[in-house]
């Protein structure tokens, strides 16, 4: 089975983490008096890059900007499909300057920028599948977002509600396999998410609350390849199963501020 699964080669935009600290508490996983190596956290995403490109993706980086520690998490910025851009509008307001910031970076690389009415916070809350893009909501992002996505792109949106503060992000709770199938942990969502989740996606990988607090669900596929947290040992083997092959990067500093491996990568679809 695992020779059956074809990687496909991505186009990455990433931050250096330089500025990352955790200054405030924007979520249930974030302590200010919790201190931060900056050092290790330099070294880990350093080795998450070499990963990528070990493995044949092409990789951008944006120049962080002081004084925005979560710059680093480039996923939170945008969705990007067809080669469009639509931008970020935060919902805490010391990450607001973030959009600015990456919505220079897109126009200086020949992209024109959508920016939301609405709340939405990029690839945090918003996962393009085959034929949809699934759209959290619940602590972040915003239906009316996900309305202003669907026109924009053309492309039907599906709506799930997150139920769980430690799954604040739709990225921390979901990830995609491939363009037919997904990974998740059921209990980050309401009932009836589960239930449409189930019908869309019949054959998905189920993670336990265990992967799923270990950020193994914040991970990123090439279609074979599992960039995924090492501590999601148990996901990993249901990976391995299913044909994929774990690439274990271990991100653990940067899970103080309830990020992980897709947090800090944002997909260029052209």
């Amino acid at each position: 089975m695992p020779d059956s699964r074809v990687p496909r080669p991505r186009r990455f935009l990433v931050c250096e983490p330089r500025h990352f600290a955790v200054q405030y508490a924007i979520n249930p996983w974030m302590h200010p008096d919790t201190p931060v190596d900056v050092d290790l956290a330099q070294d880990q995403w350093r080795a998450l890059i070499s990963a990528y490109r070990a493995h044949g993706h092409t990789v951008d980086s944006v120049e962080p900007v002081a004084d925005l520690p979560d710059m680093v998490f480039a996923a939170n910025s945008a969705l990007v499909l067809a080669g469009r851009v639509f931008g970020s509008l935060f919902h805490a307001a010391q990450r607001r300057p973030e959009s600015t910031a990456y919505e220079t970076w897109f126009k200086a690389a020949g992209f024109d920028v959508y920016r939301p009415e609405s709340v939405c916070e990029g690839e945090g809350d918003l996962v393009p599948t085959g034929r949809y893009v699934l759209a959290g909501t619940g602590f972040r992002t915003t239906p009316e977002a996900h309305r202003e996505v669907q026109e924009f792109f053309g492309v039907p949106v599906i709506g799930l509600q997150l139920v769980d503060p430690r799954f604040y992000h739709l990225d921390t709770a979901l990830f995609v396999l491939d363009e037919d199938n997904i990974a998740y942990y059921p209990e980050a969502f309401s009932p009836g998410s589960r239930e449409v989740l189930g019908r869309l996606f019949p054959d998905a990988v189920l993670a336990t609350r265990a992967d799923a607090m270990a950020f193994g669900l914040n991970s990123v596929s090439d279609g074979r390849h599992v960039f995924i947290s090492p501590r999601a040992e148990a996901l990993a083997d249901q990976l391995v199963r299913h044909g994929y092959v774990p690439v274990p990067v271990d991100l653990s500093e940067f899970h103080k501020a309830g990020g992980g491996i897709k947090c800090c990568t944002q997909e260029i679809r052209s």
